[in-house]
């Protein structure tokens, strides 16, 4: 899985022959700036930009395979016990609107490349069927966080947030609900050079702008009911740009956009989550500890912890998702959701690429 954030790759190898899955291993391989400045430029119509997308695909084919080997390496498993790699590919550009999605990573030359089956392209069927191609995991949240009694609500922090509602009475459903790191991320790069906030530690030396947030607010997204999505398409630094005035203390937009995410994801769970009781955060954002106490204090009404607390390892919920989201393509299952994205009916997501 490399997502949104657009920091690199994650890698899992997981048994899904038991139920909850297991994570036998994880892997992280960073982006370089180089990789990540192509792959940010790709969301933008630029010189050649179809030839620069094979080049990166190849690219993020090659370190995937390395990231797997890695991983096979750390589990000393060999290739042969592997069913097949569950590929997310980088998404460059997201526009259900216009009925198409990319994720980029030639996932022919991974299978060349790991001699494994790869799974990938999963968001297109369910575009082609209506549907906004997003949020997917919702689906295996369904599968295997859903408490028979509780009311729980688990919210993915990554570039975009994204919720997933499970009531106890009635079907899952879920919608991205806006930025989540990848504006806080941009903004602290331009300003301190670095990729993150770590702990959210520079927000809190700032202070929140109620105009400027309320001018934020305003972005017709946030006032779509569900299912909706979103992406970089929307939330990027010319969106943010055409929101300053140019005068603003940098630490004050940088509380103001932790203030955008944790609000976004508030709003939504209070108005189409209602009686929730057990909020469960999982991606990036369970680092940035400003962003959870905040979040604690806007939904004061739950419990909010991340999904470790109930044995989902935070950091790789999404990469494991789509290694179940491959197995039910293997195994010719649906595996969206209609009521989350939209989509005529369910669906076979996924392209199979064998070996």
């Amino acid at each position: 899985m490399s997502g949104t954030s657009l920091d690199g790759i994650d890698a899992v190898l997981v048994d899904l022959g038991q139920t909850p899955p297991v994570l036998i291993a994880k892997h992280y391989a960073p982006f370089d700036d180089a990789l990540k400045n192509d792959l940010l430029a790709l969301h933008q119509p630029g010189h050649n930009e179809l030839h620069r997308t094979q080049l990166a695909g190849n690219q993020l084919a090659r370190l995937y395979a390395a990231a797997i080997n890695a991983l096979l390496a750390a589990a000393n498993l060999p290739d042969a016990k592997i069913k097949a790699i569950g590929c997310h590919g980088q998404t460059v550009r997201h526009c259900p609107e216009h009925g198409y999605t990319l994720q980029i990573g030639n996932a022919a030359l991974l299978a060349e490349l790991t001699g494994i089956s790869v799974v990938s392209d999963f968001r297109s069927r369910d575009i082609a069927a209506g549907g906004q191609g997003a949020p997917l995991v919702p689906a295996f949240h369904d599968r295997v966080l859903r408490h028979p009694c509780i009311h729980r609500v688990i919210v993915n922090i990554g570039g975009i947030s994204n919720l997933t509602n499970l009531p106890p009475d009635r079907p899952t459903t879920g919608f991205d609900c806006g930025p989540g790191n990848l504006l806080m991320d941009a903004w602290c790069a331009q300003h301190n050079g670095t990729p993150f906030d770590t702990n959210g530690t520079w927000a809190a030396s700032g202070k929140p702008q109620s105009a400027l947030l309320e001018q934020m607010l305003d972005e017709p997204f946030f006032a779509l009911p569900p299912p909706k999505s979103s992406g970089r398409d929307l939330f990027n630094m010319a969106w943010l740009h055409s929101k300053l005035r140019g005068d603003e203390r940098a630490e004050n937009v940088q509380a103001t956009l932790l203030e955008l995410t944790c609000q976004t994801i508030a709003q939504a769970i209070q108005k189409h989550c209602v009686g929730a009781a057990e909020i469960y955060l999982c991606g990036g954002g369970t680092h940035n500890q400003i962003l959870r106490n905040r979040l604690a204090v806007l939904l004061h009404d739950c419990t909010v912890q991340t999904t470790g607390d109930i044995g989902m390892d935070s950091d790789y919920l999404e990469a494991i998702a789509f290694a179940w989201l491959a197995q039910q393509t293997l195994r010719g299952k649906p595996a969206n959701l209609p009521l989350v994205t939209g989509a005529r009916h369910p669906c076979l997501l996924g392209a199979i690429y064998p070996v």
